[in-house]
């Protein structure tokens, strides 16, 4: 079979799995990607490519032009990707092995967390958007403010957040959950304290007065002015407006943004005394590995912040003499 065909099948197969919608355009995207590639290599359209032209050599070359402009975690999503496109295809019988395995991938740097630096940020970024620091032609302060104070105290992707309906929402009051259509398919259900609730509940208030009194539970939960549901770059822009309202765009790492507010909440449950169990679970890690690493992170700045202290910068003074 060709290689257009099994590629669809292979999506078919993964979207039989639920996974979440953007979960799906990603995997698309990969496939896509390397595919054209191939095409460039052999001069045929993926649809004229049998599979079993598909070898380990054509595969390495294709992949040393797709990884020639792009950082290293996106070539090695990409070749998790094509190793289970055709570690399906083996399964299926429409090819005898699975020719990534002599395929390199890069080594990717270990991640580390990259929350909003300074102790009193997260509260200086919601206080003045409460206040409508951030200046628009349509102010809709208790809407960002509850996208804002979501992200900050719930850990939710910026793509969950998105998919979330106003039905995720549920529960009675003092009792309020949200219900997470997870990565992976992995769904969880994440406790939504009295405060947030009251910000959300506000929000939803606004929203009806600006829309109309119906909130159907299949409606997106966040929208924007028009009332539709926000997407990916309207989250970017309102987070980073806001961040640049407050003052703190400063303490935003290189490389993270809306990502930057799910890191501050695992980092302080991890100052709180979670553990990488507890805290896997409220961010929906399929591993508990990840999770470790916010508590590793904050092991590490408390020994910093100790050896800071000036008491025992002069103990070593006096233990020099």
């Amino acid at each position: 079979m060709d290689l257009a065909r099994l590629t669809e099948t292979y999506l078919e197969h993964l979207q039989a799995r639920k996974l979440a919608a953007n979960s799906l355009r990603a995997y698309r995207r990969d496939l896509d990607s390397v595919t054209a590639e191939l095409t460039e290599l052999t001069g045929a359209d993926a649809a004229e490519i049998p599979v079993d032209r598909v070898t380990a050599q054509l595969l390495r070359s294709a992949f040393a032009r797709f990884a020639a402009s792009r950082s290293a975690a996106t070539v090695t999503r990409a070749w998790s990707t094509w190793n289970g496109f055709f570690g399906f295809l083996v399964v299926e019988g429409a090819v005898p092995g699975n020719p990534m395995q002599v395929v390199p991938k890069p080594r990717n740097a270990p991640a580390t967390p990259k929350p909003l630096q300074g102790e009193d940020a997260p509260e200086r970024l919601l206080r003045l958007v409460a206040s409508g620091a951030r200046r628009a032609r349509n102010p809709w302060p208790e809407r960002d403010l509850a996208v804002l104070s979501t992200l900050l105290c719930t850990g939710v992707r910026s793509a969950e957040l998105l998919d979330l309906t106003v039905a995720a929402l549920a529960g009675r009051t003092g009792d309020r959950r949200l219900h997470v259509s997870g990565k992976g398919g992995r769904n969880r259900s994440i406790p939504i304290e009295d405060a947030l609730d009251a910000v959300l509940q506000d929000y939803l208030r606004t929203r009806r007065e600006r829309f109309g009194d119906r909130l159907p539970g299949e409606e997106p939960l966040f929208v924007d002015h028009r009332d539709r549901a926000l997407r990916r770059g309207g989250l970017q822009y309102l987070v980073r407006r806001s961040l640049r309202a407050a003052g703190v765009s400063d303490r935003v790492q290189p490389g993270a943004m809306v990502h930057a507010l799910r890191h501050t909440f695992a980092t302080r449950l991890a100052e709180d005394g979670a553990n990488a169990a507890e805290i896997a679970k409220l961010l929906g890690h399929a591993s508990i590995n990840s999770s470790q690493t916010y508590i590793d992170v904050t092991a590490r700045e408390q020994r910093l912040s100790v050896r800071a202290n000036r008491t025992l910068q002069v103990l070593g003074e006096i233990s020099e003499r």
